[in-house]
């Protein structure tokens, strides 16, 4: 029976089987991943409709006069989760990490972080972080639909 099990185990742990169990756990943990974005797109929606609720009813001048910025950045919320979740989809369609789609999360991310940023409480450094990782991130993406770009 010990005999068995070693031979299970060393079975296993071949090469083409390891990895095949690895690619199982893969699937698994992308699918949990989806349904938890799928949880928290929900959630950031219900979010936005909520303090959007209590803005319309609580404000009687200029509705969003003041709290234009707040709503942007909880709209974004939900778009940066869908393009998450898109990510998520793809790689389960392909089992690729689309580059492409990782830049374009992350340009919505610093757009978003750009949108709600409070001038008066950053300072020059934290500007300038911004302005290099939007930089870098243009760059990037330009690189990548240049390489992706089909032959004429």
């Amino acid at each position: 029976m010990l005999k068995n099990i070693f031979k299970k185990i060393i079975y296993n742990f071949k090469d083409e089987n390891f990895i095949h169990h690895l690619e199982d756990l893969e699937r698994i943990v992308s699918k949990v991943l989806s349904l938890v974005m799928i949880v928290v797109i929900v959630v950031s929606i219900f979010d936005l409709v909520i303090y959007l609720s209590r803005e319309l009813i609580t404000q009687t001048d200029n509705i969003l006069k003041d709290k234009l910025f707040v709503v942007f950045g909880l709209f974004l919320n939900v778009l940066i989760a869908m393009e998450i979740l898109e990510n998520i989809t793809a790689y389960i369609r392909k089992h690729v990490i689309h580059v492409e789609l990782v830049i374009v999360t992350s340009l919505i991310a610093v757009a978003r972080k750009i949108i709600i940023l409070d001038l008066e409480k950053k300072t020059a450094i934290d500007l300038i972080g911004l302005a290099i990782a939007i930089f870098s991130l243009s760059v990037s993406y330009f690189i990548i639909r240049q390489t992706n770009k089909p032959k004429s």
